[in-house]
């Protein structure tokens, strides 16, 4: 499973990362979390509100940061 943070590095992308490698943690999941922050890339995938998260290519959260529940149930899915 691949996990992208979509976002500049803000304050909130900081903590949307950190609630995702929680959320991993707590599923055991095989996952590889990568930060995506050229803006370009961002757009180019349509997103216009950061952070977003992609799952495995697919756009999955725009402009919000998710508590960890949240995640484990967005992942285990």
């Amino acid at each position: 499973m691949k996990i992208e943070i979509l976002g500049t590095g803000c304050p909130k992308c900081q903590t949307l990362a950190e609630n995702v490698t929680g959320a991993v943690r707590k599923l055991g999941l095989d996952a590889e979390i990568v930060k995506v922050t050229d803006i370009v890339e961002i757009a180019e995938r349509g997103v216009m509100m950061t952070p977003a998260l992609a799952v495995d290519g697919e756009i999955k959260l725009v402009g919000k940061v998710a508590a960890v529940e949240e995640l484990e149930g967005l992942l285990a899915s």
